[in-house]
């Protein structure tokens, strides 16, 4: 399996993640403390470009920033060039991946990995992260959120040690607790039929969001890539919304969070 997604990587014309990925993999408490990028995960990143093609995401909010980024804007872009416009589908920034992270360093070696090529899918923004409270429950938010409706939305940030304040004398900054997002719950009525959410580990945070978000969402765990899912299934907004399920979001056919 490795040996075919290489291939595929090298297909891609993305062989740095490849070479990049034969890095030492880091214990955990490294992990917090660690000021190098993590290494990619090849199966990981493999899986969101297919996602990407196979249900036809116009618009990705990605928290954090990495290699995903990078297959993110991959994606996007060849998809760009199999579609074409989507003005007719109410799609007014398509194609487009942004990206939120509150540490700049970071920004800047994930915006320097994406090339000539697809870089105009992709948008960088900076943001703090506090600790706050949601329905009474302590978690974390960014301060400032992209402007943008995205129709995949990937959490894999932020990290425990970057948030700012307490609540109650509570931070995640402890190394026993673990990352606790609200944002997505901030936004969750915004989000349109057939959204996606994935959330690369964090279990707690995506069993606190399965516990918190109000809608239709059918939920799939994945142990193997230790990836969690959410599809909000619910019926079409309108006319637009039933437009772009059936001729971009089902185009390949349709899918359920079990084919994810």
């Amino acid at each position: 399996m490795q040996s075919d997604l290489r291939a595929s990587f090298a297909e891609l014309g993305l062989q740095e993640v490849v070479d990049a990925a034969a890095a030492r993999e880091l214990a955990v408490n490294e992990k917090f403390d660690a000021e190098a990028p993590y290494k990619p995960e090849l199966e990981d990143l493999f899986s969101l470009h297919s996602i990407v093609q196979r249900t036809g995401r116009t618009t990705v909010l990605e928290f954090g920033c990495g290699w995903s980024s990078l297959l993110f804007a991959a994606s996007l872009s060849q998809l760009r060039d199999r579609l074409g416009s989507l003005e007719a589908y109410r799609r007014n920034d398509p194609f487009a991946c942004h990206c939120l992270d509150n540490m700049e360093r970071y920004i800047a070696i994930a915006r320097d990995r994406i090339p000539e090529a697809y870089r105009a899918a992709v948008t960088f923004h900076h943001s703090p992260v506090r600790m706050t409270q949601w329905n009474g429950r302590i978690a974390t938010e960014y301060q400032t959120l992209p402007l943008c409706n995205p129709d995949l939305i990937y959490l894999d940030a932020p990290d425990q040690p970057g948030v700012l304040g307490e609540i109650d004398g509570w931070s995640t900054r402890h190394r026993d607790l673990m990352p606790m997002s609200c944002d997505i719950l901030k936004i969750e009525h915004f989000l349109t039929p057939k959204t996606v959410i994935i959330v690369d580990g964090r279990a707690a945070n995506a069993r606190f969001l399965k516990c918190n978000l109000q809608r239709d969402w059918a939920y799939r765990y994945c142990a193997r890539r230790d990836q969690h899912f959410f599809v909000l299934e619910e019926p079409p907004l309108g006319k637009y919304s039933k437009a772009i399920i059936e001729e971009v979001y089902y185009r390949d056919g349709s899918w359920t969070v079990e084919d994810l």
